[in-house]
């Protein structure tokens, strides 16, 4: 039985491997090329070849010419190249931002995007106080019971909020967590209103956040910025200056990746 797998394994990770070759075979043609020489330069037979091809096209990586019948590279890759590429350039120049931030107010920041329905966090900054938020890079979270999720789903449409709630749920995690899906379409209407979220022990007892977007160079969220303390972060003068300083700092990034301010707060679709 362990050889079987073993083979198995060993043939999956090789049929991945013949596919990632034809994609980078394809990216030296912008016009596109046959099968026979897609086959010839990647040392495989042409049945083989036509297979991965077939499925490569049919989730999108590849696309064939009507006319010719050549095949090169779909629009797949460069919605995932986009994907990627805004991610990465957000935390670059959020960075300094971030840092900034942390030395001002001493709590914990962190810099989030929305992937797949989930939080996805892409940098952190620790507190220098004696209190450590348990959370790390490359962590997801789900979106309804985060600061940061809901300021990212506040500014999506009603559909895809919809989706996200579909496919994710609304689980429980402490006696906060909104759980009815007109109860969170109706925190989320007033998220857009205000510009910031904040969750107060929704996803984990004692642990609270405020979050705020961060638009892109087409006025569009990209991601989220967000401060996260314990309860007595949310108490009077304390509260407005951290909200302060948190949605002055996701403007400032904003600016930074081209964004105008009168580009922001689409109305979103239903």
């Amino acid at each position: 039985m362990e050889i079987v797998q073993g083979k198995k394994q060993t043939s999956q990770i090789r049929s991945i491997a013949k596919a990632l070759t034809i994609i980078d075979i394809l990216t030296s043609s912008q016009e596109g090329l046959p099968l026979a020489k897609i086959a010839s330069k990647s040392g495989n037979a042409k049945s083989t070849v036509h297979g991965l091809l077939s499925t490569l096209r049919d989730f999108g990586y590849i696309e064939q010419c009507p006319f010719t019948g050549n095949y090169k590279l779909g629009m797949r890759l460069f919605e995932i190249g986009s994907i990627v590429a805004n991610s990465w350039d957000v935390r670059s120049v959020a960075a300094p931002y971030l840092q900034q931030l942390v030395n001002r107010i001493g709590e914990t920041v962190h810099l989030v995007v929305l992937d797949k329905g989930e939080v996805l966090y892409i940098d952190k900054r620790e507190s220098t106080k004696n209190l450590r938020i348990v959370s790390e890079v490359g962590m997801r979270l789900p979106a309804h019971c985060t600061g940061v999720g809901k300021v990212m789903m506040a500014y999506l449409t009603d559909a895809e909020v919809k989706n996200i709630v579909k496919e994710k749920g609304l689980k429980s995690y402490t006696q906060n967590t909104i759980t009815d899906f007109t109860v969170l379409m109706n925190e989320l209407k007033k998220i857009r209103t205000q510009g910031f979220a904040y969750d107060i022990e929704e996803i984990m007892d004692s642990l609270c956040c405020i979050a705020a977007p961060i638009f892109d160079y087409y006025g569009k969220v990209c991601s989220a910025i967000s401060i996260s303390s314990t309860a007595s972060l949310f108490h009077g003068d304390q509260f407005e200056n951290t909200k302060k300083m948190l949605t002055k700092t996701a403007r400032e990034i904003s600016q930074s990746l081209g964004c105008r301010s009168s580009a922001r707060g689409e109305s979103n679709g239903t």
